[in-house]
């Protein structure tokens, strides 16, 4: 049982990124999961990765 507000990594598992449908990697200090491929970071807010293109940021 995860709180409220905290990121399951297993949901990694079941989670793509929405442009490449590659495999996601955890930022826990970031509160972001990473997409390689496409170079974008997908924030997690309240414990819920926001998997909108128009939310990621382009990493550096």
């Amino acid at each position: 049982m995860t709180n409220e507000g905290v990121f399951d990594p297993k949901m990694l598992e079941s989670l793509v990124c929405p442009l490449t449908q590659a495999r996601l990697d955890y930022d826990a200090k970031n509160a972001e999961l990473i997409s390689k491929p496409a170079n974008l970071a997908f924030p997690i807010r309240n414990g819920i990765p926001v998997m909108l293109i128009d939310e990621a940021r382009e990493l550096d």
